[in-house]
């Protein structure tokens, strides 16, 4: 499979099959996802893996805000919790932004882990979905995040069971310009 089969064929997963991901899979997952580029090398992202009881208490009481994330944290055999150390990403050692985006670099790296944990989950057959609406001040609560961490999204992760279709793109003629 190349990164090309990866980015074209991986869809958002919101069903799954109920039998369990190893803990070895897991951990192959998050070393490939660390070689995700991060700025100046600063590696803030830490993924949790959450099972049984607390992921069931995720879905039921941190999912107002979209209730059907509830149904989907439910169904999955795990979620995995993105967590990210604050304060380090766009700044410098001083403490000092670097860039006038603020901490909001951090966000950038966030993001790049939760898509390289998912297509490495993908390339080993399991299906993702990346969910942004969710209770974080109760979610941090429930998972006991440390002060200086951040929780920025909830994955479910499971053997699909459901083949969704692509959606339709963009044409490359409205996404790409070109300057001189």
């Amino acid at each position: 499979m190349t990164a090309k089969d990866c980015i074209l064929e991986r869809r958002s997963i919101r069903k799954f099959k109920a039998d369990p991901v190893s803990h070895e899979l897991l951990a192959e997952i998050v070393q490939t996802a660390s070689y995700a580029p991060s700025w100046k090398h600063t590696q803030i992202t830490r993924y949790i893996a959450v099972e049984g009881a607390l992921k069931d208490r995720i879905a039921k009481e941190c999912t107002s805000l979209y209730p059907p994330n509830g149904n989907i944290i439910a169904a999955a055999p795990v979620l995995m919790a993105i967590t990210i150390i604050k304060n380090r990403s766009g700044y410098e050692r001083d403490g000092s932004f670097s860039t006038p985006r603020g901490d909001g670099w951090q966000m950038y790296d966030a993001g790049i882990a939760s898509q390289c944990l998912c297509l490495a989950a993908y390339e080993k057959g399991l299906g993702s979905v990346i969910l942004g609406l969710f209770d974080q001040k109760e979610a941090e609560s429930l998972l006991q995040i440390p002060e200086d961490r951040e929780l920025v999204a909830l994955i479910p992760v499971g053997y699909p069971d459901e083949t969704p279709v692509a959606p339709r793109r963009k044409p490359v003629e409205e996404l790409l310009s070109y300057q001189s």
